[in-house]
């Protein structure tokens, strides 16, 4: 079973920084394309930022200029630095792998709370 694993998350307060892990397996990792969802209670998961193999990168509209999201190709990780962070950051992020077929390949899920 393909696993991505993430770490990172956490309680921090409001205009604090974070920053996620998410390391895949290489054969994923050379062939998806890399991105964080992210998921708040009662809401639907929405994508926060995905990078391509090229170095491509998309961002919500309400995480750009904070959220950087970055891999590195010699350790199979992507990471999501998230700063300045708001208390409606708050939410489940969610490490996922996407294939050009729109498979999809998902993370366990690492809570990040904003909140003073």
């Amino acid at each position: 079973q393909v696993q991505l694993v993430e770490s990172g998350g956490g309680l921090v307060q409001p205009g604090g920084s974070l920053r996620l892990s998410c390391e895949a397996p290489r054969i994923i990792f050379n062939n998806y394309a890399m991105g964080w969802y992210r998921q708040a209670p009662g809401q639907q998961r929405e994508l926060v930022a995905r990078i391509d193999n090229g170095g491509s990168t998309d961002y919500l509209d309400s995480v750009k200029g904070r959220f950087t999201i970055s891999r590195d190709n010699a350790k199979n990780t992507v990471y999501l630095q998230m700063n300045s962070l708001k208390p409606e950051d708050t939410a489940v992020y969610y490490c996922n792998a996407r294939h050009s077929s729109n498979y999809h390949l998902w993370g366990q899920g690492t809570q990040v709370t904003v909140s003073s």
